[in-house]
């Protein structure tokens, strides 16, 4: 039997899930779909990494009446030190300065996917297939997706199929969409360290010879550290003692905040850019990690995601009392990928552009970034345009970023 839907959305992860919620006051049957459940230890989504939102991620997440179940876990971000290991220059941003009272917060992922599928569980008009995985896709008309489960197979009629299920989409591959991919020949590894003294609320940017190394603030005093290495010497890292991997954060770090006293579980994350051709195709548009999977450096990968499905919500509402509404319109795919595009591309760059730059061996260059810390430092223009970006800045803001809720 056939079932039939407005709109199937694959993938259930922060991207996938906030779709749904998003949707859910919109009156429109939606189906969701998802391989492995949230509270799975194999789910790659909640894992124990931690995501750094953005004032407007936080907004978005508010409005969609989230943000209550995570407040309690989010550590702010009252500043943000940036620096380059060997040289002087460095920079700082400060909330207060710009008037706000973060420049953002840190939530564990964990949490995040709980009081998401919280909220989708709460919505009577998203239906979840999971554990489903999506085994075929007829396109035409109408898209059909046949899914297999525990509950053996099953076929999803809808209007429109959104892709969230992560960079190597197949949906996204099997509705004709091209990525392009560099690999960037480096892994993050990702743990916890308790420092010896407090952080502050302090979030550390640190460029090495090796990549970037991140230590945002976590209640209880501790920090996610992200430390960026070759393969190679991640390979090696992985089987370090403790006090041989604190030993070395510190020797990249330094001693800002004491010693290192101890460290989490270590988990190794290989680090590539996929960027997605387009961003939708007949029928289907691309959302999240499977429209651009990016660098962790700077951490807008999944702000940018929640614009990408603040964006697609926000035009679905819009269109829906329209005689003969379609929300897989090609006309309403046109709007999308025109809005998105611009903060799609800057977000790619400027993130593409800190890795290639920080990474050069030219000595010319290392001058120049060095110059260019000390001058963000000195600017207040340069400040106030990190803070807008912080807000969910840009040319046309989600009103979900704006804290208006979609009806």
């Amino acid at each position: 039997m056939t079932q039939t839907f407005d709109i199937a959305i694959v993938g259930g992860g922060m991207v996938g899930a906030s779709l749904a919620v998003a949707l859910a006051p919109l009156g429109l049957k939606v189906a969701l779909i998802e391989a492995i459940p949230y509270d799975s230890a194999s789910q790659p989504s909640f894992d124990e990494r931690t995501t750094a939102l953005s004032n407007g991620s936080c907004r978005i997440l508010q409005t969609l009446g989230v943000w209550t179940q995570v407040e309690a876990q989010a550590s702010p971000i009252r500043k943000i030190h940036v620096s380059d290991q060997g040289r002087f220059g460095f920079a700082r941003i400060d909330a207060a300065e710009q008037n706000l009272t973060a420049m953002g917060y840190v939530v564990p992922n964990r949490a995040l996917g709980t009081a998401l599928w919280s909220r989708v569980a709460e919505c009577a008009n998203v239906e979840v297939n999971c554990p489903a995985e999506v085994v075929r896709i007829e396109r035409g008309e109408r898209a059909v997706l046949e899914i297999g489960g525990a509950s053996g197979k099953a076929r999803i009629d809808a209007r429109l199929v959104v892709a969230a299920d992560g960079a190597h989409s197949a949906v996204r591959s099997a509705f004709g969409v091209d990525a392009q991919s560099r690999d960037y020949e480096q892994t993050a590894i990702i743990t916890t360290v308790l420092p010896q003294r407090f952080h502050d609320h302090v979030a550390y940017e640190r460029f090495t010879g090796s990549g970037p190394l991140a230590l945002l603030p976590l209640e209880g005093g501790r920090c996610t550290l992200v430390m960026t290495l070759s393969r190679a010497t991640a390979e090696s890292a992985m089987a370090w003692s403790d006090s041989e991997f604190l030993a070395e954060a510190q020797r990249r770090f330094g001693f800002r905040l004491g010693r290192f006293l101890k460290v989490g579980r270590r988990v190794p994350y290989p680090l590539s850019l996929t960027r997605a051709e387009r961003t939708s195709a007949e029928r289907c548009v691309i959302v999240g990690n499977a429209a651009q999977g990016l660098h962790p450096v700077a951490g807008m990968g999944f702000n940018l995601g929640l614009r990408d499905i603040a964006s697609v919500a926000e035009l679905i509402a819009e269109h829906r009392h329209e005689p003969y509404f379609d929300p897989g319109a090609s006309s309403l795919l046109a709007e999308y990928d025109a809005w998105r595009a611009a903060d799609r591309a800057g977000v790619i760059a400027f993130t593409d552009g800190l890795v290639r730059m920080f990474a050069s061996p030219s000595s010319v260059v290392r001058r120049l970034r060095n110059i260019g810390l000390l001058a963000f430092d000195l600017l207040p223009p340069a400040k106030a345009a990190m803070s807008r970006l912080s807000a969910g800045g840009g040319a046309r803001v989600p009103k979900l970023a704006r804290g208006v809720a979609l009806q």
